[in-house]
């Protein structure tokens, strides 16, 4: 029942902004419109139709299904082998139709508000807020459309409640300006936009918008290696480090604020500075982006492309300029948004050979993501990068996973089946995708099976593994790395820990090297259903080793060791015997502003914790940089019971820390450790006889902890509990997972 304002307007439209996705509507009985984009808001004008009172609002919408198959049998368009065949002819989420980490289920609905607006000739359709930083100073343009508003008043109010009168059109200065920075760098201090129209007697049209003040783009620079790639906010280029965020539900109506928030959290706890939204799935909601704004977290945002050919016909092509305009104007003021990307592996997709049956596909790539989409963003957005796709050069099909300029996506670790030092014999600019993947915790087994399921090879545990042979993988790697465990909940655990010491080996890599890399964003962060996955955020929310992890790598300052060993000069125990250094080197990283002074401390142990060797040496980091250490020879040793510790000390306390060793761990000679915990209030206070590796705290409820999944030499070690609520615990570290 509309109220008596709307039915009094001047104009009314039925505004709905997410159509999924193939639809027709009806109001009273009334065809008022259609759709065909998920990605896009529809508005269709009711004012003729509209009654008083009670009225009727119909939504047909068609299958989704046979929308592809029709377009399929008409013309088959190539797309990746994990989605059902069709997927690229309809503007919807593709991984609906199914991915290698998600079922194939095409939903349909409404999916988010539908609403009835009137309005008359005062009606805002657009606002701009655009930025100029010039000598400290910055100045704010704000743009209302229709330009020819009468009683139109924009102000701008800062942080601390002091407002300021914008002039529509024109530049403003902002003096003392309170700059955005990302997680790590600085505050998230936020300016409200607010423009009014007043009739005379009322405000009749208001429009609110959160802004940042920030420059953020992409450096692009010549040097040695040949061409930089570098997130660069205020003039401060700064590594970026986190991962590729999926839709985080099949069913979107779950997709709330709260849930959101708390992923996001999750993403701040483990020290990102960064996400990747990704663009196989849908552009999320404008709480999202307003929650990034909040945490400092930068967002890259992919255009709703991946892995396919794209038609473009002149019916797709209307589609997508809509869709493009009205994704831009939503998103593109929030201060998080730290580029645009034209889609997800399509470049490379053509590049590969993977649609050569079909050249007129490769013809229609360029028109859209080189020619239509920066011409809409030149109009629309022009102070935010575009990047033209994800791995890409800078289009043009010029070799788009060159590792030498642009972004690269690097699987030859997981699909390739390399070892994970394989990763530091490449020196990525910037690093957007690369994986390894892993079980989801036994509680998280448990939620989609029977006890008679509860093994990785049965229908139930394969089902929920969308990556054809996976299971199998882990098992491979796990082989290379551990001893056989014997049992499930044990075989979860080293999965885990072997999708954690993946991602280390490539992110600490690419972080001693900084400068050359500047940037490792990991597949993926979460997860859309209960499933073994690359996530290193289960479908409930829970920690998996590799967020415990990441928040150790991702550390602003950090320690890391390059060591080479057994593990780096022979690839299996039965190869012919040959000489191979046992040595390591020692990296601090200092991804702050200000310059950090420590001391780095490090020892050389055996297995019972005894210490063999030692030193330490003071060490000042500059902001912004990695530093290197002289190398350690440790020829000689025993390297199947010895094991380097390190730390970087500020103000008597370890800032980061780690241990590594020379040989594989399941030939390593653990001795048991004796695992022991007792809580106390908020901590767990776990001890251990001797030298223990990849200790887990498992509670009885779910937990967040100040650190799992952690190393440790004899004596004891606090654990925060972080949240979570348990009554008891158990404790195991990898000495305890080998079979009898």
């Amino acid at each position: 029942t509309p109220d008596a304002g709307i039915l009094a307007s001047d104009n009314a439209v039925l505004r709905c902004e997410g159509l999924d996705t193939v639809c027709e509507l009806l109001l009273n009985g009334r065809p008022v419109g259609n759709a065909d984009n998920m990605h896009r808001t529809w508005e269709y004008e009711v004012s003729d139709i509209l009654l008083p009172g009670e009225n009727t609002r119909e939504v047909h919408i068609a299958s989704p299904l046979k929308v592809i198959r029709t377009a399929d049998a008409r013309e088959a368009l190539a797309g990746t082998r994990d989605a059902m065949r069709g997927f690229p002819h309809i503007r919807k989420a593709h991984c609906m139709y199914g991915w290698d980490w998600g079922p194939r289920l095409p939903d349909a609905g409404i999916w988010r508000g539908i609403s009835l607006i009137g309005f008359g000739s005062a009606r805002i359709t657009d606002m701009r807020i655009r930025q100029k930083h010039v000598d400290g100073c910055v100045f704010v343009k704000v743009t209302v459309l229709p330009e020819s508003n009468a009683g139109l008043q924009v102000t701008m109010t800062d942080p601390d409640g002091h407002t300021l009168l914008l002039q529509p059109g024109e530049w403003t200065p902002v003096t003392d300006p309170q700059l955005w920075w990302p997680n790590g760098l600085g505050a998230q201090p936020l300016y409200t936009v607010r423009a009014t129209v007043n009739n005379g007697l009322a405000v009749v049209e208001a429009v609110v918008k959160r802004i940042g003040l920030r420059t953020l783009t992409v450096a692009r620079e010549k040097d040695e290696w040949g061409e930089s790639f570098a997130q660069s906010v205020n003039g401060v280029h700064f590594f970026a480090m986190g991962a590729d965020y999926i839709p985080m539900d099949n069913i979107l109506s779950r997709v709330t604020p709260e849930r959101t928030r708390r992923l996001l959290e999750q993403c701040v706890a483990a020290n990102y500075n960064t996400v990747r939204v990704w663009g196989g799935g849908y552009y999320p909601d404008d709480f999202f982006y307003d929650i990034c704004d909040e945490l400092g977290l930068v967002v890259w945002q992919d255009f709703m492309f991946a892995c396919a050919a794209y038609r473009l016909t002149p019916e797709f092509d209307a589609s997508i300029r809509a869709e493009f305009s009205d994704n831009i104007r939503r998103i593109r003021h929030h201060a998080c948004l730290g580029l645009w990307c034209g889609n997800n592996e399509v470049e490379w997709f053509h590049d590969l050979g993977f649609a050569k049956e079909d050249p007129r596909s490769r013809a229609d790539y360029t028109k859209i993501f080189e020619y239509i989409l920066p011409k809409i963003l030149k109009e629309e957005d022009p102070d935010t990068l575009y990047w033209p796709s994800s791995p890409s050069s800078g289009g043009c099909f010029d070799k788009p996973n060159d590792p030498n300029r642009g972004d690269a996506h690097y699987w030859e670790v997981w699909h390739g089946v390399k070892p994970f030092t394989d990763y530091r014999n490449h020196y990525f600019r910037y690093v957007s995708e690369f994986g390894f993947q892993s079980f989801p915790s036994m509680k998280t087994v448990e939620s989609f099976t029977l006890p008679e399921d509860r093994n990785i090879f049965s229908r139930v545990m394969e089902t929920h593994q969308r990556n054809s042979g996976a299971n199998g993988l882990i098992l491979l790697y796990l082989s290379r790395t551990f001893r056989y465990p014997g049992k499930l909940d044990d075989l979860i655990y080293l999965s885990q820990i072997l999708q954690a010491e993946a991602i280390r080996y490539g992110v600490e890599h690419w972080r001693r090297n900084r400068g050359r890399c500047m940037g490792a964003l990991y597949w993926q962060l979460n997860d859309c259903w209960p499933v073994a996955s690359w996530s290193s955020l289960d479908y409930f929310g829970r920690w998996k080793a590799l967020h415990y992890a990441a928040k150790r790598f991702f550390a602003p300052v950090m320690i890391s060791c390059q060591e080479t060993g057994e593990t780096t000069g022979r690839v299996a125990v039965t190869d012919e015997p040959a000489p191979f250094e046992t040595k390591a080197r020692l990296c601090v990283t200092n991804e702050t502003r200000e310059a950090v002074s420590g001391t780095v401390c490090w020892q050389l142990r055996d297995a019972s914790s005894a210490v063999i060797e030692s030193g330490s040496a003071p060490l000042t980091v500059p902001p912004l940089s990695s530093v290197w250490l002289d190398e350690r020879d440790f020829s000689g040793i025993d390297f199947l019971r010895d094991h380097v510790s390190y730390s970087f000390d500020v103000g008597g306390a370890a800032v980061s820390g780690g241990s590594a060793l020379f040989t594989a761990p399941k030939h390593y000679l653990f001795e048991d450790p004796c695992l022991n915990g007792v809580r106390q209030g908020s901590k767990i206070i776990v001890t251990a006889e001797c030298y223990a590796k990849w200790v887990e705290i498992i509670p009885d409820g779910d937990a967040v902890f100040s650190d799992n999944f952690f190393d440790m030499e004899k004596g004891c070690t606090e654990i925060e509990i972080l949240e979570g609520d348990f009554q008891s615990f158990r404790l195991r570290s990898v000495y305890q997972t080998a079979s009898d």
